[in-house]
């Protein structure tokens, strides 16, 4: 079993939001969990005492958890797609995310979670449960 240094929480019931999942597949150190799963639950209640429905890319080795746009603006900068992408969907993060809700009938806007947080120290032995319970998209 892997131990990912990195996971990313997302709507795993959204197709289009599968394709931030799916551009992680070549970064070994990097795992995908649903938004859904009771792992990401446990792990989003240590880290904010709440489970805000968002876009996060835990990174236990730089101690960072980026939320919402943060976290669309890292996944595509290590998905080495050029810098103007990853500048563009940070920068477009909530139109994209209303186009996507619109487009698959979701019923909720993602929570206000934009930043980046300092991963807290409740939250590590979370990460550790929650990076075991994370997969790379390739392997689904």
């Amino acid at each position: 079993m892997t131990q990912y240094e990195s996971v990313l929480i997302y709507d795993g019931e959204c197709p289009y939001c599968s394709i931030a999942a799916r551009a992680l597949e070549r970064l070994d150190t990097v795992g995908a969990i649903s938004w859904y799963d009771e792992t990401a639950q446990q792990f989003l209640e240590s880290q904010f005492d709440e489970t805000p429905f968002a876009m996060f890319l835990v990174d236990s080795r730089r101690n960072q958890v980026y939320a919402g746009r943060a976290a669309a603006k890292e996944i595509a900068e290590r998905a080495s797609m050029p810098g103007i992408v990853s500048q563009l969907v940070g920068k477009n993060y909530d139109q994209i995310a209303t186009l996507v809700g619109v487009a698959t009938g979701r019923n909720r806007d993602p929570d206000d979670y934009h930043e980046m947080y300092p991963l807290r120290e409740t939250a590590v032995s979370a990460f550790n449960a929650l990076a075991a319970s994370s997969k790379t998209q390739a392997s689904r």
